[in-house]
């Protein structure tokens, strides 16, 4: 079924990324109207009474909130951010049976409320929740997705266009598998200016070969330990990722997007959320794209899908 395009967009969980996401979505122009929720009701007031005194200078944005999930109700995107938050030295899969407890309570709370809402996940480690979030209720395969790979292919670019001397725009290029240690940079399939890695060159020069894309590939893997150590938590750009994912939602846009959804056979691949170019739209995660891989990249995404079940495995044995 076709979701409501009412364009309320609900935030659940409204610590440092629920609050990056609400600020990304109203500068925007992401939503007609956010809901934020947290079980921290004056924290939650302080941060709807933050982003309405900045009214003047987003586009027009109604914003409500509260500590009764209720605030929720009738929303056409539901983005759940709520959960323990990653830790300095600790793992995304190390946060796992914490959060999926919440997944699955969570969920079909929030689909009674929304019963056509598309439920984006962004809590870590986002692919195992997703998984035990879907697996929770009864709705179609693409409604409950998680933010995936989204901000992962974004840093991959960045350093990309860094080294090559060009704007992001110009890269094109995928992360995909888990979202942590195990995902997987597809340079086979990566495009600068139309021009494919291995025969970009830079005052004639090739600079992506083989010891360069493993820098860069081990830099973005690293990109987010280095954030939390720094400053204890990633908050500001998987709040633009997380703004672009709901655009592409909202807007019906069928935008390619690396989201983490539950994968049906693709690559050998089943049973399991992990991130793929996937096509994004008003119905939520829908078709998969099959790009084709190298033997290296289709083993290193065979061996994520493992770590993912492992994960999953891990988490139903308590």
């Amino acid at each position: 079924m076709t979701a409501h395009r009412n364009g309320k967009v609900s935030i659940v969980g409204m610590g440092s990324v629920g609050t990056a996401i609400a600020y990304a979505c109203l500068i925007r122009g992401s939503a007609a109207s956010l809901a934020l929720y947290d079980i921290f009701a004056k924290k939650v007031r302080a941060e709807v009474l933050d982003l309405k005194h900045g009214s003047q200078f987003v586009p027009h944005c109604r914003i409500s909130g509260g500590d009764d999930l209720a605030v929720t109700a009738d929303s056409q995107i539901v983005i759940v951010t709520a959960g323990a938050k990653q830790k300095p030295g600790q793992t995304r899969l190390d946060l796992a049976a914490t959060n999926v407890a919440m997944a699955q309570d969570l969920t079909p709370r929030l689909l009674e409320l929304s019963p056509h809402a598309v439920i984006v996940f962004v809590t870590n480690p986002v692919d195992v929740i997703t998984y035990a979030a879907a697996q929770s209720v009864d709705v179609p395969r693409g409604r409950i997705f998680g933010s995936g790979t989204v901000l992962d292919s974004s840093r991959f670019r960045y350093l990309i266009a860094e080294l090559a001397d060009l704007a992001v725009a110009n890269v094109h290029g995928f992360i995909v598998g888990e979202h942590g240690d195990s995902e997987i940079s597809l340079w086979s399939s990566v495009s600068i200016g139309g021009v494919p890695a291995a025969h970009f060159r830079k005052d004639g020069v090739p600079i992506f070969d083989e010891a360069t894309q493993i820098a860069i590939s081990s830099d973005v893997v690293n990109a987010a330990y280095e954030v939390i150590e720094g400053k204890g938590a990633t908050n500001l750009a998987i709040g633009l990722s997380t703004a672009r994912i709901i655009e592409a939602i909202r807007g019906h846009q069928h935008r390619v997007l690396p989201v983490s959804s539950l994968q049906t056979g693709i690559y050998g691949i089943d049973d399991v959320c992990l991130s793929l170019p996937t096509v994004v739209s008003a119905d939520g995660a829908g078709e998969v794209l099959e790009i084709p891989l190298s033997e290296p990249e289709h083993e290193g995404l065979h061996a994520s899908a493992q770590a993912l079940h492992a994960a999953w495995e891990s988490v139903q044995k308590g």
